[in-house]
């Protein structure tokens, strides 16, 4: 296990009892014995808006990191993942983040997001990466706008 890893799961068990974690970027740091860019980038990769928070941040002296869990109705979610995803490049680790939110959450069965996952593989889009991602995102936003229409 490598210390980005850790250091996720370190956070995560610190939502047990609450929706919302208050730390401090130092004192994560010194935890750890790390430099605080570390603890920047497990934040800024591992807890994302599309794997279901939220990050509120103050630099400087006292400052802080609160995290909090998205906590939206079904229709919340999707509209905030459409801002997300909209007029935005979506790589395919990221677009495979959403699907599995979205079958967690019981807006599509594992199945519709397996498949979907295969379609917005690389692969499956085969084009240069730029225009891939691109397209992924169009793909991933038509698929939300259908999912509220219901």
């Amino acid at each position: 296990m490598n210390i980005s890893d850790i250091i996720e799961e370190f956070i995560l068990e610190q939502f047990d009892n609450s929706n919302d974690v208050s730390l401090s970027r130092n004192e994560l740091a010194n935890y750890f014995n790390c430099a605080p860019s570390q603890i920047n980038y497990v934040l800024s990769t591992r807890f994302t808006t599309p794997k279901g928070f939220l990050i509120e941040s103050r630099r400087g002296g006292g400052g802080y990191i609160r995290l909090s869990r998205v906590d939206l109705n079904k229709n919340d979610y999707i509209n905030n993942l459409l801002c997300h995803v909209l007029n935005a490049d979506l790589d395919y680790p990221t677009s495979l983040q959403i699907l599995k939110n979205l079958s967690e959450l019981n807006i599509i069965n594992s199945q519709t997001a397996q498949a979907l996952g295969y379609a917005l593989s690389p692969k499956a889009l085969a084009m240069p990466v730029k225009i891939e991602n691109k397209q992924r995102a169009n793909i991933l936003k038509n698929v939300l706008i259908n999912i509220i229409k219901g």
